[in-house]
């Protein structure tokens, strides 16, 4: 018998942080980390106290209305919630953690990789080192576009946003934004803001998305603002796949309306992407990535378990959503 606290994880993790759980709690671990089904999550949560799940495991109201009362918390290894019912964990009383801080910088790091790799057309270089064509070189070969000293619109000044624009400084980027609400003056640091998504797409021959999903910005970049858009733009997505539309985004690399893109993330990743990226030289990938790095990565099981322990000794939890 144990009176260490239960929780059920769902995909493996990093060592130290599967060390940590196996010290402190009575964890159950997806011993083959097969993606569960919310029937298995409900069928394992017997008895537990916490949930720690990723995106990978979707819980929407009706998997949490099926969990057991002994279920307190759910605690996801993500800054979204998207795939996560957040209302009805409130109905049924549940506490959700998230990691909003942990993954701040790296994501960032992903997101000026792929603004460079875009701008600089890494993928199609590659692929023709490893193809072995490179055989000579030209004036007019692999010309792409240059980040330093120009415009870049960033939609979406939370933390990341406003870490890529701190990163996107030292290339001597003219850092354009906007967002729901204007930042304070010293936030800003001399970014400019624009009062509508709009008139930033106007301006920003560089654009990186770093908004929430939410029902507004779904759907966000279609075939009417990606015409609002500097001619040969490129186009970064480091927030949710949602926020694109992938028919009009592939249309427009195709014309050379957008000269290229940086994605990590995709609508219907990582199964059902959009197979005209695959077709494209001009997309520049990885595969949603952004907080994949170790010391981020163990961060977000650290600040989940914290709040966990916080949360079970009756104590405020500074990660808790709901």
């Amino acid at each position: 018998m144990t009176d260490k606290p239960k929780i059920l994880v769902t995909r493996r993790h990093l060592a130290p942080t599967e060390a940590r759980l196996t010290e402190d709690y009575d964890v159950v671990l997806n011993e083959d980390d097969h993606i569960m089904s919310a029937d298995e999550i409900v069928a394992a949560a017997d008895g537990m106290d916490a949930l720690l799940i990723c995106v990978t495991e979707p819980l929407d109201a009706a998997a949490i209305e099926r969990l057991p009362d002994s279920v307190r918390a759910i605690l996801t290894l993500s800054v979204g919630l998207d795939h996560v019912d957040t209302a009805a964990a409130k109905a049924r009383g549940l506490a959700v953690l998230n990691t909003p801080d942990a993954v701040t910088d790296p994501t960032a790091e992903i997101g000026m990789l792929l603004l460079l790799g875009a701008a600089r057309r890494a993928a199609e270089g590659a692929a023709m080192m490893r193809a072995g064509e490179w055989s000579t070189w030209s004036p007019r070969m692999m010309i792409g576009k240059e980040i330093t000293g120009s415009p870049l619109g960033i939609l979406g000044m939370g933390r990341i946003g406003q870490t890529v624009a701190a990163r996107a400084r030292g290339f001597d980027m003219t850092i354009r934004y906007h967002n729901r609400t204007r930042l304070p003056f010293a936030q800003e640091a001399s970014a400019s803001y624009y009062t509508t998504p709009e008139g930033l797409l106007e301006a920003s021959p560089f654009l990186l998305i770093s908004a929430p999903s939410t029902p507004e910005t779904r759907g966000f970049l279609n075939a009417e603002r990606i015409a609002m858009l500097p001619d040969g733009a490129i186009v970064v997505n480091i927030a949710r796949g949602e926020l694109v539309d992938d028919d009009a985004l592939v249309a427009a690399l195709g014309s050379g309306k957008v000269a290229a893109a940086g994605l990590d993330v995709f609508n219907g990743e990582p199964a059902d992407i959009h197979p005209g990226y695959f077709e494209l030289p001009n997309v520049f990938m990885t595969p949603h990535i952004g907080s994949g790095a170790e010391r981020s990565r163990a961060a977000m099981g650290d600040m989940l378990l914290d709040g966990l322990d916080l949360l079970l000794a009756g104590e405020p939890v500074p990660n808790r959503v709901v």
